[in-house]
């Protein structure tokens, strides 16, 4: 059995961000690396570095949090995995869903790399959704 690397560094991310962590070691690979620019692009993390220990390469993203807030913590970033390796999901650009009215953003794949659901709409192509983000 194989690995799905996409819930792997989802997973990491949010329970990074349930615990209050600031920082988060996922490996890196090239689809990991394109999640994670969009990420960074869309402002859901503050930075990210590539960091190697011996021939492996691991990527360390530095969580965006609301400082200085009293009462309960609430979590400021939710991912969900849509598609995964024994059920995938396939959308052409008509039928992506709208995360919060557009607030949220859908990471596709598509024939022309991992991008938003914006872009994909723009350009009128389709692909497998990967997760949500809001």
């Amino acid at each position: 059995m194989g690995r799905d690397t996409i819930a792997d560094i989802i997973t990491s991310i949010r329970n990074a961000d349930m615990n209050r962590k600031g920082t988060v070691r996922i490996a890196s690979t090239n689809i990991t690396e394109n999640i994670v620019k969009i990420l960074l692009r869309e402002g859901f993390i503050e930075n990210v570095r590539k960091h190697q220990e011996g021939n492996k390469y691991f990527l360390i993203l530095t969580l965006r949090h609301r400082r200085n807030r009293k009462g309960p913590y609430r979590n400021t970033l939710y991912l969900k995995r849509v598609s995964r390796p024994g059920l995938r999901i396939y959308s052409n650009y008509q039928g992506i869903p709208r995360i919060l009215g557009g607030m949220g953003i859908v990471i596709l794949s598509t024939s022309r790399g991992i991008i938003t659901d914006r872009e994909a709409r723009r350009e009128a192509i389709g692909g497998e959704i990967l997760c949500y983000i809001w």
